[in-house]
């Protein structure tokens, strides 16, 4: 813990040890209002992940479901007057495999980090070597020594990558590959700026016996939208993801695959592995975030990715300096910005903060030490979902140029920034 957050929850808990139950529900209620009107309708909210889930979505979380658990599989479980609760664990299932064309599909996962755990406990086994991207190439920390990877045991290998394209160096790979001899290659992580050669490394993996996992966390939204790539079609054994950031539902993690074999270890790692009972609320309210995805999913994705372009290409017309390749800028939702001459990324998204303008660091290849604070990560998915279009991305690229190139405080831009983001209150492809 850093002293900054030792100072914090040594303050909260200080303070926390003074007040009645009745202060501390009055708190609680005050608190989480604050934060929902702040973030939800008063800020620019650019952090890649975050989203606004359906409010229709958000009412089942408060049901009843969410108390009730559902051990087993549908129409067979231990607990008894489950049948209705079964019915909505295979409706998410069946609305999860046509939006993803996967055959087969594990929803009972917590979050994505769990959801890798499941892959790798279905592709290797402890001791075994994986290859993933580095944080520079803007790998996660589950595929990594201090996250998931290495707590079960498994030894990670920086995966060889083409900065000059922000994609995998195939022959450098191909060589990593025949020395190292992986049970695992993971594929993309906490930022995509463009499509990655999925079928090229399928090719790599089978030559020395791997699997090939692609890590969907931040893309769930634009693979389901038929607007980035289709992992499981061009050669990736398992899909993991996230389905809150581009995807838009509640926090919770998904594991996909078209392979049976690997369906069957998964729903065994599940039940009655590590996931037994889950929450049938946040279920429920999946469903709802999938049919919106399957509704408006191509016309989303598409927003998402022109809002992108459009900020980073205004964003450069304005000096900040905008991280490209030779691929252009984005061809996602993602948009990144090199942050060492800002003092580093985590420096500039605190200097943006009290402008309303959120945001966060990332690794950027190639770019001065220490690389996971080098760089700067934007996604347009949420601001994309209240309605802004790529007009609007300028008068954006404008608030963030005035604190990072023109150096103004991001205090004295706030009402300007709260004033531009009230006409953005009317959520757009969602169901009503």
């Amino acid at each position: 813990m850093s002293a900054e957050s030792a100072r914090f929850v040594s303050e909260r808990h200080g303070h926390y040890a003074t007040r009645s139950l009745d202060q501390l529900d009055s708190e609680l209620h005050h608190l989480v209002a604050d934060h929902e009107l702040t973030m939800d309708h008063q800020s620019i909210m650019l952090y890649a992940g975050t989203n606004i889930t359906n409010p229709r979505a958000r009412s089942l979380l408060s049901s009843s479901l969410t108390s009730r658990p559902n051990l087993g599989h549908p129409g067979d479980t231990y607990n008894r007057g489950m049948e209705r609760a079964s019915a909505i664990d295979v409706l998410c299932t069946s609305l999860l495999s046509t939006v993803f064309n996967a055959r087969f599909v594990e929803h009972r996962v917590a979050s994505g980090s769990i959801a890798n755990l499941y892959a790798y406990m279905a592709t290797t086994k402890p001791g075994d070597t994986i290859l993933a991207f580095s944080d520079a190439a803007a790998g996660h920390v589950t595929h990594h020594k201090a996250g998931a990877a290495g707590l079960y045991g498994l030894t990670t290998i920086d995966a060889a990558f083409d900065a000059d394209q922000m994609d995998v160096d195939i022959p450098g790979l191909r060589r990593q590959a025949e020395q190292h001899r992986p049970a695992l290659i993971i594929v993309a992580g906490s930022m995509c700026l463009h499509p990655y050669s999925v079928a090229e490394v399928r090719e790599v993996a089978d030559s020395v016996g791997a699997y090939v996992l692609y890590d969907a966390a931040h893309m769930g939204g634009l693979i389901a939208g038929g607007a980035f790539q289709q992992p499981l079609a061009e050669g990736a054994h398992l899909m993991t993801g996230s389905t809150y950031k581009s995807f838009g539902g509640p926090a919770s993690g998904l594991v996909l695959t078209n392979e049976v074999t690997l369906a069957e270890r998964l729903d065994a790692i599940a039940y009655p592995g590590l996931t037994a009972n889950f929450d049938l609320a946040r279920t429920a309210a999946m469903c709802v975030a999938t049919m919106d995805q399957i509704e408006y999913g191509p016309a989303y994705a598409a927003a998402c990715i022109a809002n992108a372009k459009a900020l980073a290409e205004s964003l450069d017309a304005l000096g900040v300096d905008v991280f490209s390749c030779r691929r252009g800028f984005t061809s996602s939702q993602h948009v990144a910005l090199r942050a060492h001459s800002y003092g580093g990324g985590n420096c500039a998204a605190k200097l943006l903060e009290p402008g309303n303008i959120l945001l966060s660091s990332i690794g950027l290849p190639g770019e001065p030490v220490p690389r996971e604070a080098n760089g700067m990560r934007i996604g347009t998915q949420e601001v994309t979902r209240w309605g802004m279009q790529p007009n609007d991305m300028k008068a954006v690229a404008s608030f963030i140029a005035q604190v990072l190139v023109n150096r103004h405080k991001a205090e004295t831009i706030k009402a300007e920034v709260q004033q531009f983001r009230s006409q953005f209150q009317q959520l757009q492809f969602v169901r009503q």
